[in-house]
């Protein structure tokens, strides 16, 4: 047993890994629920939702049906928009609420000009609970194209990077606020924007 543990550090395997699963299959909305006929759509592999000819008239959010506590996911993302208010975010630890019935409430992981890479508290304290450093953002940012966005909560603590670079560090100092929930993603009402999802990969923790 000895002997093969230390062949598997050698190369490289972690022969405590964790589950890793993939959320999108490219395909089909299976274990996703939202608005599929006007909002959201999937085209060669992504997940897109929005209008580039059309101002989205209010947030619409596409949420996993599952919940999920502790993790780290994974994905790219590409924002367009032509004019308006052109924003996105990840939802987590989320639940939809009943008035408004499109809306959500939870923690976001925020896209925008303005909100590139911050913790967003959405329909709950409503406010930015940690700004990202906007030098760093424009730094790494390629706008208008394909990033590589990550969120990795664990029992309170929850850490964002954008392409490799980590740009939040949060800990929850309200022990009321829920650390598990519906992962989601939004397109923000008010603009004629775009968003496209893919690679989404949810790694499980204990």
């Amino acid at each position: 047993m000895t002997r093969i543990f230390i062949v598997l550090l050698c190369c490289g395997v972690n022969a405590f890994s964790q589950e890793t699963v993939k959320l999108f299959d490219g395909k089909t909305f299976n274990g996703w629920e939202g608005d599929t006929v006007k909002t959201w759509r999937i085209s060669n592999g992504l997940l897109i939702g929005g209008s580039l000819t059309e101002v989205v008239p209010h947030n619409e959010f596409i949420s996993t049906t599952k919940t999920y506590k502790n993790y780290i996911l994974r994905l790219k993302f590409k924002l367009s928009g032509t004019e308006g208010f052109i924003n996105t975010g990840v939802q987590f630890h989320s639940q939809r609420i009943a008035d408004p019935p499109f809306e959500m409430t939870g923690y976001q992981a925020d896209l925008g000009d303005g909100f590139w890479a911050c913790l967003y508290d959405e329909s709950r304290r409503d406010k930015i609970l940690a700004h990202a450093d906007t030098n760093l953002v424009k730094q790494v940012l390629r706008k208008g194209d394909w990033n590589d966005y990550e969120v990795h909560s664990e029992n309170g603590r929850i850490r964002i990077k954008l392409n490799g670079k980590q740009t939040v560090d949060y800990t929850e100092p309200d022990a009321s606020i829920p650390q598990s929930g519906h992962i989601a993603f939004q397109i923000h009402g008010g603009g004629k924007a775009e968003v496209s999802y893919t690679d989404v990969y949810l790694t499980l923790l204990p």
